[in-house]
């Protein structure tokens, strides 16, 4: 069992917990997630290492509510414990000197790409961050990545905060501006979908970080199987990141809808 040792409320609808999870902490790289489990009979939730403290022993999740299980989840304090907690898993991100790396976040995608974007500012990339949500309140770590990127440009559908549009006229935007290296993108499958579209018309390379239906984590149920250039891959041991010109996403969107219906 991991101990929360802080809950951060970042909207209504968006939870953060800082967990005791030293091994974790210890090994994880950025892109690596851990599923996690509430309660003996809870179901099993695949959430990015968003952040960690190798010396405190610590790491942070950031979780949406959606569903039960991320309700029962997020509705945990200060002092609870999560019932299990293990990771870190799937592949960890390549990290190069790309030159300028647009990093497009849609929603609570910005979880994710936190750790990406950090370690490829390290790698001597030039970052700009473009964060896209429905509403202003479903922006989150805003202000964690303005302490490291080169730019961060907001876009809300409604035009409640930042410029109103979606994350696809923030990738054009800069594209037409600038010689862009590589694209990350991590949100939903239809936001990674066309985003990908966009950056092939412009032979951009794309890494998107998929979130599928997982279960064991280990490659061995199958449930977040999808097809990658025209191969079966599985998110939780091939990825969660897959070059997002090659990503069957309609497949994909059309799996993800068996569990939202």
């Amino acid at each position: 069992m991991n101990k929360i040792l802080k809950k951060i409320e970042f909207s209504s609808l968006v939870t953060g917990f800082i967990v005791e999870a030293p091994e974790v902490a210890r090994s994880r790289r950025a892109g690596h997630f851990v599923i996690v489990r509430t309660g003996e009979k809870g179901e099993r939730i695949p959430l990015t290492i968003a952040d960690s403290d190798k010396e405190a022993g610590t790491i942070l999740i950031i979780i949406q509510r959606v569903g039960v299980s991320t309700n029962k989840l997020c509705d945990l304090n200060e002092g609870d414990y999560i019932t299990d907690l293990v990771g870190p898993l799937g592949q960890s991100t390549h990290v190069a000197d790309f030159g300028t790396v647009v990093c497009a976040c849609g929603g609570v995608g910005a979880a994710p790409m936190l750790p990406i974007a950090k370690a490829l500012k390290e790698a001597d990339n030039k970052i700009i961050v473009i964060l896209a949500a429905r509403t202003k309140e479903l922006i989150i770590l805003e202000e964690q990545f303005r302490q490291f990127a080169d730019e961060v440009l907001i876009y809300t559908d409604d035009g409640s905060y930042g410029i109103k549009g979606l994350v696809t006229n923030g990738v054009e935007k800069v594209i037409k501006r600038e010689k862009v290296g590589k694209v990350e993108a991590i949100g939903p499958a239809v936001m990674m979908k066309f985003v990908s579209l966009l950056t092939k018309q412009y032979d951009i390379p794309t890494e998107v970080s998929l979130n599928t239906i997982m279960v064991d984590g280990t490659g061995m149920c199958g449930a977040c199987r999808i097809t990658v250039d025209g191969q079966t891959k599985f998110v939780c041991v091939d990825g969660p990141e897959f070059d997002g010109h090659k990503v069957d996403f309609d497949e994909m969107i059309m799996r993800l809808s068996y569990r939202e219906a």
